[in-house]
């Protein structure tokens, strides 16, 4: 029998993301300048209001507010109307140094050596369904609002739109998972206000409706252009009226989006955050290398999706194990537990072999902090950062390393493939 299966999305202006976006932001700004730094940041906003706490060890020192400001300011909220913005918010900061205690366990004699900053199980999943190997549902979410925001700043088809904004897609699935149609399509924008409530959301719907689903679909493969037809469901703003929003209207705080963050609720998460951690904490690091791992055995044939586990014990070098399941769709004759076994093999999965294979010590996370840190574009960008005595240094930046499908030929000679 047909199901039904939904995922969601927020924008770059969700309270939560703007607090995702500040605590990468830091952890860059410390590697540009001292790639051993230790970081693990958390940062909360609401209105008028950023605070930042955490445990840093790095030799670096940084002008905290700025970075802040800036990384506000880059959002959208430049306004005084939205009760939150860059130039004029409070910004606190009670970063304090790392604790020896678990910094014995992480730094040892050789870097090879390096224990898992923390316990815990991490998950990495791949399926064929679309192109970047992502889950459809939340892979059109994204887009929905990565286009929204383009939109935002284009100002010039739709000019009332805030910061702020969510979405969730639903799709239907035939009976042996394939996608068969979008049932449902949910959009929550924050706008300016700018008339009577009735007519602000008429108008709201129909530019949704009518000028952001279009762009979203002509940017996808025919195949999944079909997906789209007038039968669709659509609850734009459902609630209504939607002025107040971004911290203003909702606190934020970071790693309180990890659904959004990995596959949508497909798979499974472990249930560590992303953002605010350098890459010796295995809650981001090891994510990063199961996903690369899923992808790279879903790209090289051995199964159509694919779930990979690895869990650590803080200040162990070694994982506890890997585990693998193929949902039933391996193309191999041989069972999940030995494809773990191989993989273990093919993918060194000890802390220090992750941040060197994937190049996580880098400032590479900033770009991460919003629209999913999974299913991304790898590419090479050109980054300045600026320190609080005005030194500078410009660096290029491999993104989203974990997405590349440089270990295909490596699978498929392990599995005869």
């Amino acid at each position: 029998m047909p199901y039904l299966f939904t995922s969601e999305s927020v924008s770059e202006g969700h309270p939560d993301k703007v607090a995702d976006q500040i605590s990468d932001a830091l952890i860059d700004n410390f590697l540009a300048f001292d790639e051993d730094s230790k970081v693990a940041c958390e940062t909360l906003v609401t209105t008028g209001q950023v605070v930042l706490a955490g445990e840093v060890k790095s030799k670096t020192y940084l002008d905290v507010q700025k970075i802040a400001r800036n990384t506000i300011n880059k959002i959208g909220y430049t306004k005084g109307e939205y009760m939150f913005d860059g130039n004029s918010c409070g910004v606190f900061s009670a970063i304090h140094p790392q604790s020896p205690d678990i910094n014995q366990g992480v730094d040892r004699a050789t870097k090879e050596e390096q224990g898992a900053g923390d316990q815990g199980m991490m998950f990495g999943y791949a399926t064929n369904e679309t192109e970047n190997y992502m889950p459809l549902a939340l892979d059109l979410s994204h887009r929905i609002l990565i286009e929204l925001a383009a939109l935002r700043r284009e100002n010039k088809d739709i000019t009332y739109l805030r910061p702020d904004s969510k979405s969730q897609v639903t799709i239907e699935y035939s009976d042996d998972n394939v996608p068969q149609r979008i049932d449902a399509i949910v959009v929550s924008t924050q706008h300016d206000d700018f008339g009577d409530d009735d007519v602000m959301l008429a108008k709201i719907r129909k530019d949704i409706v009518e000028i952001l689903i279009p762009r979203v679909v002509a940017k996808l493969p025919e195949h999944l252009q079909k997906l789209f037809n007038d039968d669709i469901k659509y609850h734009i703003n459902p609630t209504g009226k939607f002025v107040i929003g971004g911290p203003h209207g909702d606190t934020g705080l970071t790693g309180r989006k990890i659904i959004v963050d990995t596959y949508g609720g497909k798979g499974a998460h472990g249930g560590g955050a992303f953002s605010g951690k350098d890459p010796s904490k295995v809650d981001r690091s090891a994510a990063y290398a199961t996903r690369h791992i899923a992808k790279n055995l879903v790209a090289a044939g051995v199964a159509d999706e694919v779930l990979v586990q690895v869990s650590y014990a803080i200040g162990v070098v070694e994982p506890m194990g890997i585990f693998i399941d193929t949902y039933g769709t391996s193309k191999i004759d041989v069972s999940d537990g030995e494809i773990a076994e191989k993989v273990s093999e093919i993918f060194d999965m000890r802390p220090y072999a992750i941040e060197t294979r994937l190049k996580l010590r880098s400032p590479m996370y900033s770009e991460t902090a919003a629209y999913g840190h999974m299913g991304r574009t790898n590419r090479t960008v050109t980054k300045t950062f600026s320190q609080a005595n005005g030194a500078n240094v410009t660096l290029d930046v491999e993104l989203f390393t974990w997405e590349k499908l440089d270990y295909v030929d490596k699978v498929k000679a392990a599995f005869n493939l």
